[in-house]
């Protein structure tokens, strides 16, 4: 095995150091005294204009704000990012990929951390169209995480794309109505080409712009987030997205050329689950960060086993002779039940061996929803009992913790799982029937 390299093993040790020390001075509960009053605030005295704005109430509106919101949703890029890839555009995907999850895991913090209210309801309306709009309510308010996710992506949007796309990106917008992603993808166009021609230049720059404050303002019409969360995840977006923008070129070359990448991402995966802050009260959202984390590593450790088979700049690309459209619909019949397929067999070996290699290492663990007979104190208070001299529990990092979530881990293998037949398996399926 090679040997880990100074900067990732500085890496390391700098996230289990900050673990240890926010720990031990209860970092999150200081930050919240402090800023959970003040946003609380503007919260309260916001809603006034919240109210103003939902005096315009309309079922077209209704509906154009909720097909928004949708787009920036982890099941849209579940679906999305799988064909991104198939098409032939690998390194669009996987950064892509890698630039969600880390929109998903600082907003989450930061929602978690500050652990602000959302409008109240009532007075406040607040529309929930679809299951993943029910749970994204049940989240902490600040930052936005739509908003942040929609100036990340638009943004980013400025770094690459290949010319020919410029035809591709209409093709595939017929029939479609999650309009943001098309504008998205047309920007990207715009910027990677370095085209000179003002006008096109300011027109994509405008798109941007209006769907990124038609984002905001839907997020307020629903009821959903108030003036100050929408700020605020403006502000969270354009630093993520500075920093992205000046990194994701050495991270693209580390994953696909780099040393002991799928042990350091998995090191990473593993500590930014311990890292994650708790909330003052539980929400969903370090499930949607676990989710994505899960995607995250799955593609890294799958591209960086296959890049010069299925993921290198030379692969056959959607709408030319190589990768026809036809042949496209194709690898989507095949590839979508085989993704599919994997994510169920990864969630119930997941279930079996878990449990297993807990009890083996002396980890008292419990079940939210995943495994039945887990669930309830009963059945934890047992198993700390009957745990307790587990050597695992002697390291101060777990030494605090009482039973562990089994369900976490099952998500983030579940997901890995998938992602990982995305970019290797699938591949390989399309390889073998000449897709």
């Amino acid at each position: 095995m090679e040997s880990i390299s100074l900067w990732q093993g500085l890496a390391l040790c700098g996230i289990v150091s900050w673990i240890v020390i926010s720990s031990s001075l209860d970092v999150t509960r200081k930050i919240r005294t402090l800023v959970q009053p003040w946003v609380s605030h503007h919260v309260i005295t916001g809603t006034p204009i919240i109210l103003q704005i939902q005096k315009y109430q309309h079922g077209y509106l209704d509906a154009l704000f909720s097909g928004l919101s949708c787009v920036v949703s982890v099941p849209f890029y579940t679906a999305f990012l799988p064909l991104l890839f198939w098409s032939g555009h690998g390194k669009l995907a996987r950064q892509m990929t890698l630039l969600m999850s880390l929109c998903d895991y600082s907003g989450n913090c930061i929602k978690d951390v500050v652990s602000a209210p959302r409008p109240s309801c009532p007075p406040v309306r607040r529309i929930t169209a679809t299951k993943d709009e029910q749970e994204n309510a049940l989240e902490y308010g600040l930052p936005s995480s739509h908003t942040l996710n929609t100036v990340c992506l638009s943004g980013y949007s400025s770094s690459s794309f290949p010319t020919h796309l410029c035809n591709v990106v209409f093709d595939m917008v017929i029939g479609f109505t999650r309009h943001l992603t098309v504008l998205y993808l047309l920007h990207y166009v715009l910027s990677y080409t370095q085209n000179e021609d003002g006008s096109l230049k300011f027109a994509g720059f405008a798109i941007v712009c209006l769907i990124v404050c038609l984002t905001g303002l839907g997020r307020i019409y629903l009821g959903m987030h108030s003036g100050i969360d929408i700020i605020a995840g403006l502000a969270v977006g354009f630093v993520i997205l500075s920093f992205w923008l000046s990194v994701h070129d050495y991270v693209d070359s580390f994953i696909v050329s780099g040393q002991n990448v799928t042990t350091f991402w998995a090191a990473l995966s593993l500590l930014l689950l311990f890292a994650y802050p708790t909330p003052e009260l539980p929400t969903p959202s370090f499930e949607f960060h676990t989710a994505f984390d899960g995607v995250a590593f799955g593609i890294v450790a799958g591209v960086q086993q296959t890049y010069h088979q299925f993921h290198h700049e030379s692969v056959p690309r959607i709408f030319t002779p190589q990768l026809t459209l036809s042949a496209f619909l194709g690898r989507m019949l095949v590839g979508i039940p085989t993704i599919l397929i994997v994510k169920y067999c990864s969630k119930a070996l997941a279930k079996w061996i878990l449990p297993i290699v807990s009890n083996t290492l002396g980890i008292p663990i419990k079940s939210t929803s995943y495994i039945p007979m887990l669930k309830g104190s009963v059945t934890c208070k047992k198993t700390e009992e009957l745990k307790q001299s587990g050597y695992i529990k002697k390291l101060p990092v777990f030494s605090s913790q009482g039973s562990f979530d089994v369900d976490t881990g099952i998500r983030f293998l579940q997901y890995s799982g998938l992602a990982w037949s995305v970019v290797d398996l699938v591949p390989s399926l399309f390889s073998y029937l000449r897709l």
